[in-house]
């Protein structure tokens, strides 16, 4: 009789306790270990003691029964918060390898998955986290990005990737999932009345990073399948198995070259649809709420499509939620008829579905957790001193420039969200942010100091995309008072710094010359 997606990841447990107390005792080295733990959604801590577990939040969409698993566990091991990642994601750091055994198999048990979130492996399927209640959205791509993500999670202990393989679902041109940027991307299109979906393949960030090739035609939303197993397929055909470092899908675009590429991914996309039956056929939610209007002003505040309904949105400092605001989260969710909770990409979540007075309330209740400027819902990564491969403190460094700005009595809005990344591979995606800065160390006049690449311009959206232009090193002591500088000259041009850089390049110069290391 044949095993069950879950008595098959169950049957792997132990197998993993063994290898991780060989680890913990030094029997087993770190490179080792890495290789095993990331497929299991597990990394080791730079201590080499403590681990993180990462749970696949399918698409974002967080069920209050699985956050609420995760709350009791987080609880139970002494944590005191967990961390909302770039990848609408949950990750629990700080436990030992016996914890995470049992969490994971309590989590299979309770359709919590953890397996393949990282490693060579598919990772959660990106979505719009307003997809289905957003304004302009051209269709609710929800449930395109669901299926595939289950499409990936029944044979997610099969993949023998080069490398990790990222997908994202875009409910519109503003590409909030990242589309454009990421392995295989899907952008929501109407064309003469018809929904399509426009595809890209082939980018990623970090070193290296390219936005995506599109695909010549547009294509109909039951063939998503076909272009899931192509695009896995080329990159199991022509990605790079013996050099770590190139062996993503974007670096087969280099070797081959864009027009031959396409014709490659082409070749693999006729083969597959003419052995496989993959047409995919979905349910879209149906949102029959009656709502009411407020008159509150907020900008964590969205109006939905559907009348007198809105959604909320929370921003922990740095996507670090404690637990004791994650359980006030719950109880307030779960006493409101049809809410939902949805991870966003920028390490804060939406609380969706809400009347007007639903509305107030949240509003009211989260506003001691953060993000009322674009500033304070900026991303950083992890970082030093928890992310094995990190340079620099992103987090801290994130505290640094909001302490600063709080102490200079600061509170216009005239920053935009930065991107903070504690190393080159942009964990942060601070190659797509207007603000971004990749952590690094300098030798500067004989001694090694902190420092930040600063990206400026990247920006997402069709026809609008542009990967961030690198300007320069920072003194990461400096950091502060040079966003507090271009801060104050925002506000007196009264620009958004994409307009800013592209007619007041003097003024920038100015400053950037004032903190880029010579």
């Amino acid at each position: 009789m044949e095993k069950s997606l879950d008595e098959i990841l169950l049957g792997e447990i132990d197998g993993f306790r063994e290898l991780g107390h060989k680890f913990i005792t030094g029997e087993v080295s770190k490179m080792d270990f890495k290789g095993a733990s990331g497929g299991m959604g597990v990394y080791a801590h730079r201590n080499g003691k403590e681990l993180m577990i990462r749970f696949r939040i399918p698409s974002g969409i967080a069920r209050l029964e699985a956050l609420q698993f995760i709350y009791e566990y987080a609880t139970k091991y002494g944590a005191e918060n967990i961390h909302l990642t770039t990848r609408q994601a949950i990750q629990l750091h700080g436990i030992d390898i016996d914890q995470v055994c049992e969490v994971m198999e309590a989590g299979i048990k309770q359709g919590v998955y953890t397996r393949g979130s990282g490693g060579n492996f598919p990772r959660n399927i990106a979505l719009s986290p307003l997809s289905g209640v957003e304004k302009d959205e051209v269709f609710d791509v929800s449930s395109y990005a669901l299926a595939v993500g289950d499409y990936f999670l029944q044979k997610i202990y099969t993949y023998k990737l080069p490398r990790k393989l990222k997908v994202s679902f875009s409910n519109n041109a503003e590409d909030a999932s990242h589309a454009g940027a990421v392995d295989l991307g899907f952008l929501a299109v109407e064309e003469n009345g018809k929904k399509y979906f426009k595809v890209y393949v082939a980018g990623g960030l970090g070193r290296n990073s390219k936005l995506g090739l599109e695909f010549p035609e547009l294509i109909e939303l039951e063939d998503v399948l076909y272009h899931v197993e192509a695009a896995t397929q080329i990159f199991i055909s022509e990605g790079d198995y013996q050099n770590k470092s190139k062996a993503r899908m974007r670096y087969i675009v280099d070797r081959m070259g864009a027009e031959e590429f396409m014709k490659c991914y082409k070749e693999h996309l006729k083969k597959v649809t003419e052995s496989q039956v993959l047409r995919l056929s979905v349910n879209d939610k149906e949102y029959n709420k009656v709502g009411s209007k407020t008159e509150v002003k907020s900008s964590r505040l969205y109006e939905q499509k559907q009348d007198g309904l809105y959604s909320v949105y929370v921003h922990p400092v740095g996507g670090q939620l404690s637990l004791s605001d994650l359980k006030l989260v719950i109880d307030q969710v779960r006493e409101i008829p049809d809410a939902e909770i949805r991870l966003a990409m920028s390490e804060g979540f939406y609380v969706r579905n809400l009347d007007g007075q639903e509305a107030e309330k949240i509003l009211e209740l989260t506003k001691h957790i953060g993000g009322d400027s674009r500033l304070e819902r900026s991303v950083a990564c992890i970082g030093v001193p928890t992310c094995q491969i990190g340079i620099l403190e992103s987090q801290e460094t994130l505290k640094e420039v909001i302490t600063y700005f709080k102490e200079k009595n600061y509170t216009e809005d005239v920053l935009p969200q930065i991107h903070i990344s504690g190393c080159s591979n942009s964990c942060s995606a601070h190659e797509i942010g207007e603000i971004g800065f990749c952590g690094k160390k300098l030798n500067v006049q004989g001694e090694v100091k902190d420092a930040f690449e600063l990206h400026l311009g990247g920006r997402l959206g069709v026809g609008n995309a542009k990967l961030a232009d690198y300007c320069g090193d920072i003194l990461r002591e400096s950091l502060p008072e040079f966003l507090y500088e271009i801060a104050s000259d925002l506000s007196k041009t009264r620009k958004e710094l994409n307009e800013y850089i592209e007619e007041n390049q003097p003024q920038l110069e100015n400053i950037l010359d004032h903190y880029i290391i010579k």
